[in-house]
């Protein structure tokens, strides 16, 4: 997914029908006739990752609505697809641009940080990625592409009752109960650094519980690397399971990590079983640490976007508590794949089994996102995270622009920080989603407007449970990310995971609110 230099409150929409603002300066919409904008937006602004935070906290409660979902209105070429609730351009805007992103990598490894009784790197942070990391309620859509749902909330102790949030929710349709085969061909580290526990054992353990979940059509290669690369097992139906469990048990650690020499051999090894018509990805399997070889990423990394191009997507799998996050998300990104991260056996074995599917087909290719914002309502937004996704708004359309690639099942969640201007109404934004048709390359899009009534519920007592834990992994994130939470205002985030989990008795909120008191722990 190729990033533009624009960021996401920096740069006026070239999209038709939207106006350039006057004045417009990092996200903070100035007009010559309103020159009192210059002073007051960005001390607004800046608030909000506070008020994000501590307003009304604690408050209780979790409304069950939202914004019902757009359909699915399609159309051929550039125009949008409104539907029935999709509104019009804003008078004035300015548009935020990004491709969609589904890694959960970040929160992976600094969910294994915490745990191990160490706050992450703040680089390895990336906000979106504990939000992805989340399960959604969002409706599915009928067919390939997105619903979108579009709704926010009131920051009730916010000065002059200005500041909300706006979510943007994407969802795919789920994997049907058969699919397609499959020719897959894992890359795996056995460098020395692999021999930590929860390394190569855990990904043998989750090779072996793969070959047995896979059908008897699939077919799976095993590539091995260290200071060289090999062919360990070249590509073999998965009806001839003793074979591949035999080489999975060969894998052993040995010396260095020439990623570059693996991943060549693996794109080698794919090209030559290539199926077409059948799904063909390289799943490597590393701790990302890179040490001999061409270890510099663009060469690598020109390589795999080339690869991409051909048809087999690469999806970067990280383990070890030293991990080299960077490389494997740009590996992902330039692969048209996902990165996850994985620490233990279970969450291995459910990765690969409930996750790997999501990979083996897709439902939608070079996807973007677009939200158009009034300035006449708005006086000051933010997005929050997906830097590394940033789109030059005159991009959205051009399919030349290397997108999100989305499988079954998936869903993303866009969080913008809002200031409104004081007595707004009507229409605050226009949230479009664009995508290539998996099959056919043909483009689509459905578009979704939210309005000021729309941001005006309580977020801590009137809006979905959902859009709670969104808001309160985002700061939990941003928060890592700046290391500038204390321990009290850490608890505070905790004590409303315990809520939220209690509220809607889910798993995967209960895990966050556990890391986030154990982050607090360790200020």
């Amino acid at each position: 997914m190729q990033a533009s230099a624009a960021h996401q409150s920096s740069r006026p929409s070239e999209v038709e029908g939207a106006r350039r603002p006057q004045g417009f300066i990092t996200g903070r919409f100035v007009t010559r006739r309103r020159r009192r904008w210059r002073r007051a937006a960005p001390a607004a602004a800046a608030l909000l990752p506070v008020l994000l935070l501590l307003a009304g906290c604690g408050a209780g409660g979790g409304g069950d609505g939202s914004s019902q979902p757009e359909g699915q209105p399609r159309v051929e070429g550039g125009a949008p697809a409104p539907g029935p609730d999709a509104g019009t351009l804003p008078r004035q805007g300015s548009a935020s641009t990004f491709a969609l992103d589904v890694d959960t990598a970040s929160y992976g490894f600094a969910r294994r940080a915490i745990l191990d009784g160490r706050l992450p790197d703040p680089a390895t942070i990336r906000p979106e990625e504990f939000v992805n990391a989340l399960d959604q309620d969002y409706p599915q859509p009928e067919g390939d592409g997105f619903s979108m749902t579009v709704d926010g909330a009131r920051l009730p102790n916010a000065p002059d009752g200005t500041a909300r949030v706006l979510r943007v929710g994407l969802q795919t349709r789920g994997a049907p109960a058969g699919r397609g085969a499959a020719a897959l061909t894992f890359v795996v580290d056995v460098s020395g650094s692999m021999a930590e526990p929860g390394r190569l054992d855990l990904v043998k353990d989750a090779l072996h519980f793969l070959v047995d979940q896979l059908g008897p059509a699939d077919s799976v290669a095993i590539v091995a690397y260290s200071d060289e690369a090999r062919v360990v097992q070249p590509l073999t139906r998965v009806e001839e399971a003793a074979a591949l469990h035999a080489a999975v048990d060969r894998l052993s650690t040995e010396a260095s990590t020439n990623l570059e020499a693996g991943l060549l051999l693996g794109y080698r090894t794919a090209r030559e079983g290539f199926r077409q018509g059948l799904t063909n990805r390289v799943i490597l399997l590393s701790d990302g640490l890179a040490n001999v070889g061409n270890t510099a990423a663009d060469p690598i990394l020109a390589r795999v976007r080339e690869e991409a191009g051909k048809g087999i997507a690469l999806l970067c799998v990280g383990v070890g508590s030293e991990y080299g996050d960077q490389l494997m998300e740009q590996l992902a990104d330039k692969g048209d794949g996902f990165a996850v991260y994985t620490s233990e056996r279970e969450q291995a074995r459910r990765l690969f089994v409930d996750k790997l599917p999501q990979t083996l087909d897709l439902r939608a290719v070079d996807a973007k996102a677009q939200v158009i914002f009034d300035t006449e309502t708005v006086a000051s937004y933010r997005l929050v995270g997906f830097e590394n996704r940033a789109v030059a708004p005159e991009q959205f359309r051009d399919d030349s622009v290397d997108g999100g690639e989305i499988g079954p099942g998936h869903s993303v969640t866009a969080l913008y920080e809002v200031v409104l201007r004081p007595g707004a109404s009507g229409q605050v934004a226009l949230a479009t989603v664009r995508w290539l048709d998996p099959a056919s390359r043909a483009p689509a899009e459905t578009s979704r407007a939210v309005t000021v009534e729309d941001l005006s519920r309580d977020l801590w007592t009137d809006a979905p449970s959902r859009l709670q834990v969104d808001v309160v992994a985002a700061r939990f994130a941003e928060s890592l990310r700046r290391g500038d939470a204390d321990r009290s205002s850490l608890d505070a985030l905790a004590r409303e995971g315990d809520r939220l989990a209690r509220l809607t008795n889910a798993g995967d909120i209960a895990e966050l609110a556990t890391l986030m008191g154990r982050a607090a722990a360790l200020r």
